[in-house]
């Protein structure tokens, strides 16, 4: 097992670095040790790892080295070289940039003193680098890859100080990415364990230095902290050669400083000239446009594109262009689409939206994910289709007409009548129902609307018939009286998915509908049954305590000793003359409360169960309005609620009362009339579903249906493995009434049945087929069968399992059903995977024997930027249009006072806003949003959805937009692209790369399409357009396409780009439409009369045809970018930001030669050279250059000579060297010692050796650096 050594102080950064990584890494096994390491161990500082042991012992010292070492071992350094170079590139910054301003910000506030003026310019430095890493952060979750690595470990370490101590909420505003970037970070596991709850500043306090030195030791951290410039007093012990180093750098600080106050006193003293006007900083423009169009004709693409991306220029009037011209139909492109397609068939239909639903996010992400997919298969030349649907929402919809209804006209459905209300809502439903359909467009949906259907159309409704009476003839759907849950508000009882869990941690006040006050739950009140002929009691417990007037039974368990000898006795019930069995069952649990527990059959659904098994009466004590009957008085005709109270204080009065406390619970409240659900008895239509469950199951097992991802699999298969029989009546009138009729016969000789007995009901298409069908049954005709139809409807989710073949005109034969069904796909949340895809596919099964569709993809639920479930109560409820057109702070408020929570909901619900949207909502437009959703993908069964990052898109789209911009105006008004894309040999080095980049890109994306990895496509796509083609080649060829001269080379860089164009804006339509149909429109066509109109029609880039992928160009061009970073990093450290310098690249053999000398251009246009000169191993290099390692085949030398403080460069120099001359004679002390080579490890002898040879050398460096800059003096 390793030992890792820490600092015990709490703020120390590096130990924190090293704990985190450990935390990260679990199977590394670390013992952590909050103490100095032992002498013994010559280990330079903490924090300090030890490996191995015996002879194998290693010893790590400081916080990038054991921190590396740990993370790799966690799998935290990065997926492959690329990613493990980015997060070496990160633990340099944190050390070079960020550790040195957080101290320097935050150490003055913990009581050590620094000059006023410094301070302040060390906060200025702090939000500088700040800033640089917002950027960085907005595109991202996380600085590298998609989940927490070393990288993100050590920045926020770096960080924490600062959070904690000195950034106000108005700073962390300024850098909203880095903020939001940083806790994320502190909320995962392993930062939570090595952190606790970390408290954000909320007001700078600062502390003098004799308060200090009392209260928080100075971070152990400080004194080897880069950038600590504090002198902490001037009577304290001798100063070391650190703190004289320290003092040096805030002497020179402060010199510099000077300096400046000196420039500006001088600038003063000199005449005033007139100063050049600042350019203002461009907020995100809002353009239109204005160009009369009428709907459904083509856009203008023939004005210039405007400066820069707006979403109201771009999204508008392609939609109606799309839909008028058939694209979105699978008809578009062929003949007749029964003719085969060797491509194949792709359809899907939508999760149809409930018709009284307004767009929020949950619809927005499955729409960007569903039209992605359509349109990529669209574009990959199969038969497409994607239908559209609106479901007629039973319940939710009733309850938006009588509400619309009492508001209106004061009356009540009743007033009115069965189908005057049915008017009403159909009414309703004509006026306001469509409004969905328009947000959906809105998203740039490309569905079939040709095709929509509502569910409660005749087509579908006669589906509906048609299923009910196939499945009640066949015995599938039958009659039973059972516990449901039951909706006094709605008089109905209700799906389980309409139920909403509300937790209760103890005594709760909660608002139920039709009580004046508010009642209580969260308590458990026990109370005394008399055992029958004797002075005994059994205690019970019941959280609901009215239905004691309805209890049977009280139960023990079989082994419960206290109560063995109650066997065959009763219990008197203290309210009637009700005497109570005591049953013995092994559901109790024998350790909880008294283990007696009292039994209510009609009211408790594990009651139910035991009354069953036990055959106890059923004693219904409540009606449908929630009023109690069958009890005495004087509870008869009580509200439940109050009778709670009333038999609480009998219980009391009659002694029988012994106990109430707290108890967490959970409360079934009714998602629509937020009524408490009651368990009742009430006979109810059923289908069996052990069979179809069965069916359903062995479907995905057998491998006919694939769940993805496969971690829903053992959700399915719990369901359908335990499948309960599905109640599909609902006392409702706006639905579909069931077709099925009670029947009398007016004969004598029949006797009269009972509404639960299913002999006396039959089904029909019509009046006439049902009466035939009765008279058959009871063998008399006709005219003796009286019938009444139920009034009952069917439960929503009923005509919802069979859409995906109702829409098509099952049962009837359709030219649509043979084409479209079974369908490909149902993508769907995987919060509706029982209620809705499980039910389909049981449904699909049994009544066309056909599995609806072949795969089911399930996306996570949204919820917000904290990873709270979006709650309107809680204010982060996001409407997508809003996200899409933008909205104000107030905006935001003024929808919560129009939405129908209470005042105090309402306040909590805008501070929420307040907090997470201070400034309202920025336009960041469809195809940002759209493109976030689909990025976010990745992190499984949720998604914290951050505005911000869906605002780090539009930027994207604003880059893209210039990009496009650039390359057309360097392309020219004559250019014309050859007819097809290929190699035609003219291609320089970037060419090819690029090239080479294109068409891995395309590969991945066709890959990350067929296997629904959207993040791996948003990823490629980004990448290219961002990092490669716009920061690598576009700044190549600039010089290229800018000069005359080579014309067939600018020629084959032309062509080059405009694949680049052509190919990347195809790669991005699926998932951007609007902008990449806006810029693919201003592009010259290949083929003029051929290419297709938009480009949502064209081909999808394929593979095949583009396979320029060449990994020997790949690895040389990563070789040039690796020198031209190394190189940018030297003119950062020497601050030649503005200088161009001469760089000479040393080569360590003639192939790295050879590649330097063909790459020079490239390399001096990326990196700002003057000129870059390719040397090789045995050439010298002139002096007075910075040295700095880009690989093991090349070194870059960088002329600084004029132009840097050479005085300075040398004092850095003679610090270093004074280190290194103290690290070597400590080591060499330590190897001469006498009894060095017998007590030590070889292990360790080896690592002493290596340390010392590596030292050797690096002061050799230094020792030829400062040789270097004394030449230049």
């Amino acid at each position: 097992m390793a030992t890792l050594y820490v600092s015990p102080h709490l703020d120390d950064f590096r130990s924190i670095l090293a704990l985190l990584a450990a935390e990260a890494s679990p199977s590394s096994g670390v013992r952590i040790i909050t103490d100095d390491p032992p002498a013994a161990l010559c280990a330079r500082c903490t924090p300090a790892l030890v490996v191995g042991v015996g002879d194998t012992t290693a010893v790590l010292s400081g916080a990038n080295a054991v921190a590396w070492y740990l993370a790799l071992q966690g799998k935290r350094a990065g997926a492959g070289t690329k990613q493990q170079s980015e997060v070496w590139q990160w633990l340099s910054f944190a050390d070079n940039e960020l550790i040195p301003s957080s101290c320097a910000a935050v150490f003055p506030l913990m009581g050590v003193t620094l000059d006023n003026k410094l301070q302040q310019t060390s906060c200025a430095d702090l939000l500088r680098v700040l800033k640089v890493l917002d950027k960085k952060l907005e595109p991202r979750t996380y600085l590298v890859g998609e989940s927490v690595t070393l990288a993100d470990m050590a920045v926020a370490s770096a960080l924490l100080l600062p959070f904690k101590y000195a950034l106000e909420p108005s700073d962390r505003k300024a850098v909203s990415n880095v903020t939001r970037w940083f806790t994320t970070c502190i909320n995962q596991p392993h930062f939570i364990k090595v952190l606790g709850k970390v408290k954000l500043c909320e007001k700078v306090v600062t502390t003098n230095a004799e308060t200090k030195a009392s209260t928080r030791p100075l971070p152990a951290a400080a004194n080897s902290a880069a950038g600590d410039m504090a002198e902490v007093t001037s009577n304290g012990p001798p100063k070391t050669e650190a703190q004289v180093k320290k003092e040096a750098k805030r002497r020179e600080k402060l010199e510099k400083f000077q300096q400046k106050k000196e420039m500006e006193a001088k600038k003063k003293t000199q005449p005033a000239t007139e100063k050049k006007a600042k350019p203002e900083k461009k907020e995100l423009g809002v353009i239109s446009y204005n160009i009369p169009t009428p709907s459904g004709e083509k856009k203008d693409v023939l004005t210039p594109l405007p400066d820069s991306y707006s979403p109201q220029y771009v999204e508008a009037a392609w939609y109606p262009w799309w839909e008028k011209q058939g694209f979105f139909k699978p008809e578009y492109g062929r003949q007749n689409i029964s003719d085969p397609n060797p491509k194949g068939i792709f359809m899907m239909c939508i999760p149809p939206p409930n018709v009284t639903g307004s767009l929020h996010l949950g619809h927005a992400l499955t729409n960007a994910i569903q039209d992605c997919l359509t349109r990529w298969h669209r574009m990959c030349g199969k038969t497409t289709l994607w239908n559209p649907g609106c479901d007629h929402a039973g319940i939710a919809t009733q309850v938006v007409v009588e509400k619309k209804l009492m508001r209106d006209k004061a009356m009540s459905r009743h007033d009115l009548g069965r189908d005057k209300f049915i008017e009403e809502v159909w009414k309703w439903k004509n006026e306001k129902g469509d409004r969905i359909y328009h947000q959906l467009k809105k998203l740039g949906s490309s569905l079939d609307w040709d095709r929509a259907c509502f569910t409660m159309d005749p087509k579908l409704s006669y589906a509906v018939q048609e299923a009910f009476i196939r499945m009640h003839d066949e015995g599938v759907i039958y009659r039973s009286k059972r516990l449901v849950n039951w909706s006094c508000t709605l008089n109905s009882a209700i799906s389980d998915i309409e139920v909403d869990k509300k937790e209760l941690t103890g005594r709760t006040l909660l608002p139920v509908p039709g009580y004046k006050d508010k009642v209580e739950f969260g308590v458990l009140v026990s109370f005394a049954y008399k055992v029958d002929g004797s002075d005994e009691e059994v205690v019970v417990a019941t959280t609901r305590i009215e239905t004691m007037l309805g209890d049977a039974a009280v139960a023990v368990h079989p082994d419960d000793s206290r109560y063995r000898h109650l066997k065959g006795k009763m219990v008197n019930h203290p309210f009637c003359e009700r005497k109570m069995p005591v049953v013995f069952d092994d559901f109790v649990d024998m350790s909880f409360g008294t283990g007696a527990v009292k039994i209510t059959p009609a009211h408790d659904l594990t009651d139910y169960e035991v009354g069953v098994r036990h055959n106890l009466p059923f004693l219904n004590i409540l009606d449908e309005n929630g009023l109690l009957v069958n009890v005495p008085l004087p509870f008869l005709g009580m509200k439940r609620f109050d009778a709670r109270k009333a038999v609480f204080e009998a219980l009391q009065a009659r002694g029988h009362f012994r106990e109430v406390k707290d108890n967490p619970m959970v409360v079934p409240v009714c998602s629509r009339s937020k009524d408490i659900v009651e368990p009742l008895l009430k006979p109810q239509w059923y289908v069996n579903c052990a069979e179809m469950g069965k069916q359903a199951a062995d479907a995905v097992r057998e491998g006919h249906l694939k769940i993805i991802p496969e971690h829903h699999l053992k959700t399915w298969f719990n369901w359908m493995d335990n499948i309960r029989d599905w109640c599909i009546s609902r006392q409702l009138w706006w639905g579909h009434r069931i077709p099925a009729y009670f029947i009398a016969i007016d004969d004598p000789s029949v006797k009269l049945g009972e509404d639960v007995d299913g002999h006396y009901w039959v089904s029909g298409r019509t009046l006439q087929e049902a009466r035939e069908k009765a008279a058959k049954r009871f063998n008399v005709t006709p005219d003796k069968v009286k019938l009444r139809q139920d009034e009952d409807v069917l439960d929503t989710w009923f005509s919802s399992a069979i859409f995906p073949f109702s829409i098509f005109g099952w049962p009837n034969e359709t030219q649509d059903l043979s084409v479209f069904y079974p369908g490909t796909l149902l993508e769907t949340g995987h919060d509706i995977l029982f209620f809705w895809v499980a039910r389909m596919v049981m449904m699909g099964l049994k009544l066309t024997g056909k599995l609806p569709f072949k795969e089911v993809y399930l996306h996570a639920v949204v919820r917000d930027a904290h990873g709270r479930k979006m709650s309107k109560s809680l204010g982060n409820v996001i409407d997508p249009l809003d996200v899409i057109t933008g909205i104000s702070l107030e905006g935001l408020h003024t929808q919560l006072t129009h939405s129908n929570l209470d005042p105090v909901e309402v306040e909590r619900a805008k501070q929420g806003q307040k907090s997470d949207y201070p400034n309202g909502i920025p336009e960041c437009g469809t195809d940002a949003l759209r493109f976030a959703l689909c990025a976010y993908t990745s992190q499984g069964r949720d998604i914290n959805l951050d505005v911000n990052r869906i605002l780090g898109y539009r930027h994207f789209c604003n880059k893209l937009w210039n990009a496009v911009k650039f390359a057309m105006k360097t392309l020219g008004d004559k250019f014309v692209p050859l007819e097809k894309a290929q190699l035609h040999g003219e291609e320089s080095v970037p060419d090819r790369w690029i090239l080479s980049r294109l068409s891995a890109a395309v590969a991945l994306c066709d890959a990350g399409f067929k296997v629904y990895d959207f993040p791996a496509v948003t990823t490629t796509i980004y990448n290219f357009w961002l990092y490669e083609l716009c920061d690598v080649y576009l700044e190549c060829v600039k010089p290229v396409l800018g000069k005359e001269g080579n014309e067939q080379r600018a020629g084959a860089c032309r062509q080059t780009l405009y694949t680049c164009l052509d190919v990347g804006l195809r790669l991005l339509s699926p998932i951007m439409p609007f902008v990449t149909e806006e810029l693919y429109q201003r592009l010259p066509r290949r083929q003029p009369q051929l290419d297709a109109p938009s480009i949502s029609v064209t081909p999808y880039p394929d593979a095949q045809e583009f396979c320029w992928n060449s990994d020997e160009v790949d690895r040389n061009m990563d070789f040039v970018m690796n020198v031209v970073k190394t190189i940018r990093s030297l003119r950062a450290d020497y601050n030649l930001t503005k200088t161009r310098a001469d760089c000479y690249l040393q080569c360590a053999d003639g192939a790295t030669l050879f590649l330097v000398q063909t790459s020079s251009a490239q390399i001096q246009t990326l990196s700002y050279s003057q000129a870059v000169i390719a040397l090789s191993a045995e050439q010298a290099v002139p002096a007075g250059c910075a040295v700095a390692i880009a690989s093991d085949r090349c070194t870059v030398n960088l002329m600084i000579k004029g132009l840097i403080n050479v005085d300075k460069e040398l004092s850095k120099l003679q610090a270093k060297k004074g280190e290194l001359d103290k690290l070597m004679e400590k080591l060499q002390d330590k190897l001469a010692k006498s009894d060095y080579r017998d007590k030590v490890p070889f292990k360790v002898q080896q690592q002493d050796t290596e340390k010392l040879r590596q030292s050797q050398t690096e002061l050799d460096k230094v020792k030829e650096a400062m040789d270097n800059f004394s030449k230049m003096i």
